[in-house]
């Protein structure tokens, strides 16, 4: 695997290896966060500038058009004026400074934005609006203002990544078809540029939210995320440069690509951990559930490079309406096509976290306890790498970071992180735990 555009980052780390050079060490904390020794907690900021039907279904029940099932098909429907008017008034509205504050009061230090292709690099004949650009600075400056720091997340690209709804278009998965891969690489080089300025918050750019493995073309992926690479270092040489595992196994797979002895610099593996998307996974008892979240850190403590669990969930459930997609049922309660019932969906399909019932509340304060728990358990390991003639590099320490989806949803009491910190079933400080 060729490191195409790595141009800028590698001239400087060959000139700091030349004989008689001092030593150039590329090291973690370089960046404006120490990664290696601080912990990370964090919220996802999803459904605002890239829409999920489950998280905001009122834009969507407001069309009365059951074949809208996402941003594309909702923007194409609606005409550029509508769709302008609608999505300005949910950008400016959905997230303000004060969700920024309590973020913050809650003891949390990131935000991850997801963002679309379409706000940085929009292509000509596709139906998108823009307009996020200017709310997504006012976002920087709200984090900077509340001492908080964000990862930007390239959430949905050309074609489609995945096939998801939260890509921007439900449907086949036509990313690395045609020019889409360079269209990404633009989106990617429009977003540092746009954010170079902005380091002291902006410490992590994701390269591409949840590219489906099994789709598509792995080794097109890997070249593509080392170009991307490029693309930020040729606009910040420390900015943290997240890449997704693709739903690969996160040692077998990615551990060896991208790391230290690579030639590469501030890299950071994204996994994403929900117990609720099969059948089995589901089915699981809540003690199951738990035990599950437990058995989780012992992978994620052999990653030879930075660990983010960049999604979870205190959901054991995938109750909540139109989670699967618009007009898809859940396989907890047998709804979804192919599912059978394991129980009811009361109160989970739609509806506040306070009028949960007791057990859920239980099962959700225990569960997020134990992923809290497993997820930071690790110490890491520091390591120098290479002659002293060659390339130096620091490798980081492998503590991981965890970032919850999400904060604000209109109905889905499992998944809504400000209500559920409300009603004390997410830890408050984030030390304290009440279950056994």
């Amino acid at each position: 695997m060729l490191p195409k555009s790595i141009s800028v980052a590698a001239v400087i780390a060959l000139l700091a290896g030349v004989n008689g050079a001092p030593t150039f060490k590329l090291k973690g904390r370089d960046v404006d966060f120490d990664y290696n020794n601080d912990k990370v907690y964090g919220v996802n900021l999803g459904g605002w500038f890239v829409l999920e039907p489950w998280i905001t279904p009122s834009i969507f029940e407001a069309t009365n058009n059951d074949a809208i099932v996402d941003e594309f098909t909702l923007t194409q429907a609606l005409g550029p004026d509508a769709a302008s008017s609608v999505l300005t008034n949910h950008w400016n509205t959905w997230i303000t400074q004060d969700d920024f504050n309590q973020i913050a009061a809650a003891g949390l230090n990131h935000v991850r934005i997801p963002i679309g292709y379409w706000a940085v690099a929009p292509i000509q004949g596709d139906p998108y609006v823009q307009g996020q650009l200017p709310v997504l600075d006012q976002a920087i400056g709200w984090a900077r203002t509340a001492g908080l720091r964000v990862l930007l997340d390239l959430h949905g690209a050309p074609g489609s990544q995945n096939g998801f709804d939260n890509s921007g278009r439900k449907g086949p998965v036509d990313w690395q078809q045609g020019s889409t891969v360079s269209q990404t690489l633009t989106a990617i080089a429009n977003l540092a540029e746009r954010y170079a300025g902005d380091t002291d918050v902006v410490t992590a750019i994701e390269l591409l939210n949840e590219p489906l493995g099994p789709d598509i073309n792995l080794d097109e992926l890997k070249q593509f995320y080392y170009d991307g690479w490029g693309n930020v270092r040729n606009n910040n040489a420390y900015t943290v440069v997240t890449i997704h595992d693709a739903f690969e196994d996160i040692n077998s797979f990615w551990n060896g690509f991208m790391n230290a002895q690579a030639g590469v610099n501030n890299v950071m593996l994204d996994t994403h951990i929900y117990q609720i998307f099969d059948q089995g996974q589901v089915s699981q008892s809540p003690a199951q559930h738990v035990a599950a979240a437990c058995g989780s850190a012992s992978p994620l403590s052999t990653t030879d490079k930075w660990t983010i669990v960049g999604e979870w969930t205190g959901a054991q459930t995938d109750c909540a309406k139109w989670l699967n997609g618009l007009g898809i049922g859940a396989r907890y309660d047998g709804t979804m096509a192919g599912s059978s019932y394991v129980g009811s969906c009361d109160g989970k399909y739609t509806g506040t976290v306070a009028a949960l019932s007791d057990a859920d509340k239980q099962n959700i304060r225990s569960f997020t306890e134990a992923q809290l728990d497993a997820y930071e358990a690790h110490t890491g390991w520091v390591s120098p790498l290479h002659g002293s003639n060659v390339l130096h590099f620091l490798v980081w320490a492998n503590r991981w970071i965890q970032i919850w989806w999400t904060w604000h949803t209109e109905s889905a009491p499992e998944w809504d992180m400000q209500e559920l910190i409300a009603n004390g079933l997410f830890p408050q400080p984030l030390s304290d735990r009440q279950c056994e």
